[in-house]
């Protein structure tokens, strides 16, 4: 249990750590407008994973995957020297498609629901037109 708990602190510390170099020092134009959303450790620490949401078309995402890549022995020294563990993990980005699929959800929750107040059913069953 203490263990789970470390493992979720040194998470939302490396969060929180990455969110600042991608504020402030990645100065690689390929990387647009970029947003760490989570981050996964594995239970011995060596290894972490970066969630990234990146705004913008399939290329802008493309572009900036590589530019993250690229930065990625920057980035690994950086959480070193600001993260204090024995071993320094691996780190690795991916992108999330989480926020994507909620939004693709929404606009089809929102879809239906004009779709039905378009087509507002009265109790016989038949469409409620009215004329005026």
């Amino acid at each position: 249990m203490a263990k789970q708990l470390r493992v979720e602190k040194l998470q939302e510390l490396i969060k929180q750590e990455m969110s600042k170099m991608l504020l402030k020092e990645l100065k690689d134009p390929r990387i647009g407008f970029v947003t760490v959303t989570d981050v996964e450790m594995t239970g011995d620490l060596r290894e972490a994973k970066i969630y990234v949401s990146v705004m913008g078309g399939e290329e802008q995402v493309k572009s900036s995957l590589e530019g993250l890549n690229s930065a990625l022995g920057f980035v690994r020294r950086e959480i070193g020297q600001r993260v204090r563990l024995r071993f320094t993990p691996e780190i690795s980005f991916a992108l999330d498609t989480s926020l994507d699929y909620g939004d693709h959800i929404q606009k089809l929750l929102l879809q239906v629901e004009g779709e039905k107040n378009v087509n507002h059913v009265d109790g016989s069953g038949e469409a409620n037109q009215s004329h005026e």
